[in-house]
């Protein structure tokens, strides 16, 4: 994880938990594999550790990245670049507002609107258990995660952060014969 700064929870071609866990590719649903409680402890045991975070970022798929990636990343979420803001629906954009405040934990009626800004990097979004015991995301401003995380800003330059990421992307895809493809290319 450490080498390649970014894993996939599942896909055919880049590195990924599921086929780390298998030994092989998987298609469809690893929920139903018979190794699926192994993978969901995996996938648990990445997504709490203090050095990874999990984002949406190749092909808007769950991607759990390294902390030497942290800075392109806050650099990338942080900008507020038109990509960012021109794909998302008035109904996000209006979230986007209130997630600057404070963090805020979604419901059914604030998931599209989440997931939308999730997967542009506007936000910084875990999965967080509510007092009826279920599960929801809680989505915070990057400013609000790096305040959290006791972190510096980054002083990257954006377009050095977005260089640096596709390059790193480029890579995998060269040697996995892959297409993963990051949020500002969709």
């Amino acid at each position: 994880m450490k080498k390649r700064g970014l894993l996939l929870q599942t896909d055919a071609h880049l590195p990924n938990v599921c086929a780390l866990v298998t030994g092989a590719p998987m298609c469809g649903s690893w929920w139903a594999h018979p190794r699926s409680h192994d993978i969901f402890r995996v996938n648990c045991d990445l997504a709490e550790h203090p050095d990874v975070r999990v984002i949406k970022l190749v092909s808007a798929k769950v991607t759990y990245v390294h902390r030497a990636l942290w800075p392109q990343i806050l650099a990338i979420g942080r900008a507020g670049a038109a990509w960012h803001l021109e794909r998302i629906s008035a109904a996000a954009l209006e979230l986007l507002e209130e997630v600057g405040r404070a963090p805020v934990v979604t419901d059914r009626r604030l998931a599209k609107a989440a997931l939308e800004m999730e997967e542009v990097l506007l936000v910084s979004s875990e999965q967080v258990h509510t007092a009826a015991r279920s599960r929801a995301r809680q989505i915070e401003s990057w400013d609000h995660w790096m305040r959290r995380k006791n972190l510096a800003p980054s002083k990257m330059n954006v377009d050095d952060a977005i260089d640096a990421l596709e390059q790193r992307m480029d890579s995998l895809n060269r040697r996995f014969q892959a297409r993963g493809r990051l949020p500002w290319h969709s």
